[in-house]
């Protein structure tokens, strides 16, 4: 969400962001609901503070005479609130409906595009590896080596399902516990937050489309069953499974005023994630690559609203993935995502693309994104500025660390041996325990 009053500064800009991010909004429309609510809400103060005088006179009438007609007055300005007031809310639900598409504007060095297509690779490793062999898939490998099951998965948990086994569960947790460990070295507070959240962080940070849950677009799991407050009575609130720890950790700070002193404030989060993938039918069908549940260390950085800093902050993020990378061997490839491919609240986004030697490919293993203030305001989250005391909304960025069925798969489908063997990559060596997967006989 932007400050309206930027809006009404930067029509134009505001209008180049809808069209280059493709996002339906009227903003003529916006901005004449803006107005109608400044205007009801002028007159409504005006009326509040005639009341005022009103209370006033009544007190200071002297004959029953004058203060029956000073009444009747108030009883005119009254009625005249009970109008308008239903009326201004209703101005400030379309006016809320509108702001909440809002789009960020884009970075100045982010691609103009308008698709995935137009993406723009800004660094890439090097060489795909080659193989003496034809390089089998990590569904092949997962079966020949006995640690993925797909086809129970299905069985028990339905469309994109699976289990991991044996040494494709030390993998996962090993990367999990790998990344985690290498953020906290790197001066990250490492958590373990809620998955299980109510709306608005939801909507804070930018997964609702709209002010509200929608399960046509969102590709968010409600969860249908209420549960109870502490006195025992129904939950009225709605609950959800986020699809990333970030909702979550950004919310941890909603509705506070941190210190500048404190700030930058850096985040990992360890989550389980669950994903409708509503908006993704029919791709990716087969195997690991797109599921409904997988684990994930996400970053989140909270920070000052300095525009000059914060993309040196958003690659030092970025950086941290792709050292992750390195170390683990993978070839990998950095895009620059164009204003087409970015959702409305973004500023600045990147994407890392690990090799997938048995889908011949690049595969999404993470994304970096800079929402400047965007989130913030809807979240509330200010800092208190260390010179002046003024309160002012926080920057957020965050950035996935590491996901944990994607890079398997790349580890899987990199390392594979003719026989199908794995070689286990050599950061990842103390949490399996051996240094090959070897086919099961």
């Amino acid at each position: 969400m932007l400050d309206i009053q930027f809006i009404r500064d930067n029509k134009d800009a505001l209008a180049g962001a809808i069209a280059n991010k493709h996002i339906d909004l009227d903003l003529e429309m916006l901005l004449k609901k803006d107005g109608e609510r400044r205007s009801i809400l002028q007159e409504i103060e005006e009326l509040k503070s005639l009341k005022n005088d009103i209370n006033d006179l009544i007190h200071q009438a002297e004959t029953e005479e004058a203060r029956a007609e000073i009444i009747a007055k108030g009883k005119e300005i009254k009625m005249k609130l009970d109008e308008r007031e239903p009326f201004l809310e209703a101005i400030q639900t379309e006016f809320d409906v509108l702001m909440a598409n809002v789009p960020n504007i884009v970075s100045p060095d982010t691609p103009l595009g308008k698709s995935d297509a137009e993406n723009v690779e800004v660094f890439n490793s090097g060489a795909v590896p080659t193989f003496a062999f034809p390089p089998r898939t990590h569904i092949e490998l997962g079966k020949m080596l006995d640690i993925l099951d797909l086809e129970r998965g299905t069985k028990v948990s339905g469309y994109r399902g699976y289990y991991l086994k044996n040494e494709g569960t030390l993998l996962v947790m090993g990367l999990m516990m790998y990344a985690i460990q290498k953020l906290a070295a790197k001066g990250y507070t490492p958590m373990i937050p809620p998955t299980l959240v109510k709306g608005f962080p939801l909507f804070g940070s930018g997964y609702f489309k709209g002010t509200e849950y929608d399960g046509n677009i969102d590709e968010i799991y409600q969860v249908a069953t209420s549960d109870k407050e502490a006195d025992g009575s129904l939950a009225k609130e709605e609950k959800f499974l986020v699809g990333t720890s970030e909702p979550s950790l950004l919310a941890y700070y909603s509705g506070e005023v941190l210190e500048e002193r404190n700030l930058p404030l850096k985040l990992a989060g360890f989550s389980q994630c669950y994903r409708s993938e509503i908006g993704s039918y029919g791709k990716d069908t087969k195997g690991m690559y797109r599921v409904h549940e997988f684990m994930k260390v996400e970053q989140v950085i909270i920070t000052t609203a300095d525009i000059e800093s914060v993309n040196t902050i958003q690659d030092d993020m970025l950086a941290l993935s792709e050292e992750m990378h390195r170390e683990l061997g993978l070839p990998y490839r950095k895009l620059q995502i164009c204003s087409g491919d970015m959702s409305a609240g973004k500023y600045r986004a990147f994407d890392l693309e690990a090799w997938m030697p048995g889908m011949n490919r690049y595969g999404e293993t993470g994304s970096s994104s800079n929402f400047l203030d965007w989130q913030s305001r809807r979240l509330n989250v200010k800092y208190k500025d260390g010179k002046t005391g003024e309160k002012k909304y926080a920057y957020m960025l965050n950035n996935t660390a590491l996901p944990s069925p994607r890079v398997l798969i790349a580890i899987l489908e990199n390392y594979q041996q003719s026989d199908g063997s794995v070689v286990v990559p050599e950061v990842l060596r103390p949490f399996v325990g051996k240094d090959l997967i070897a086919v099961k006989k």
